[in-house]
């Protein structure tokens, strides 16, 4: 049954940034869009780039390694190369900690 785990606290996310968390084994990142939390799978579909170190612009994160383009929101993809979306996860702030849903 899905839980939601600690895994970061606001202040290690700033505006327009992203984190890297691993949850038992997943690597997921976390977008803060002006202080609205998402999640998706840290890994590009394409070859595995890292989603967490690419450009943000508005709620699209662009692979650094190959320009891939991802919806922060939701995982879809929206620009080639990458062939399918990827997972999103449900965020929750709970005082100053931030929790993904696994």
């Amino acid at each position: 049954m899905p839980e939601f785990r600690r895994v970061a606290t606001i202040d290690e996310i700033p505006i327009g940034q992203a984190k890297l968390v691993e949850v038992d084994g997943n690597e997921i990142a976390i977008f803060n869009l002006d202080g609205s939390y998402h999640a998706i799978d840290n890994t590009c579909t394409h070859v595995g780039g890292p989603l967490c170190e690419g450009e943000l612009a508005g709620t699209e994160v662009s692979c650094p390694w190959h320009g891939a383009v991802f919806d922060v929101t939701s995982g879809q993809v929206l620009g080639p190369p990458a062939p399918e979306s990827v997972a999103r996860y449900n965020v929750r702030v709970e005082g100053s900690d931030i929790e993904v849903e696994i």
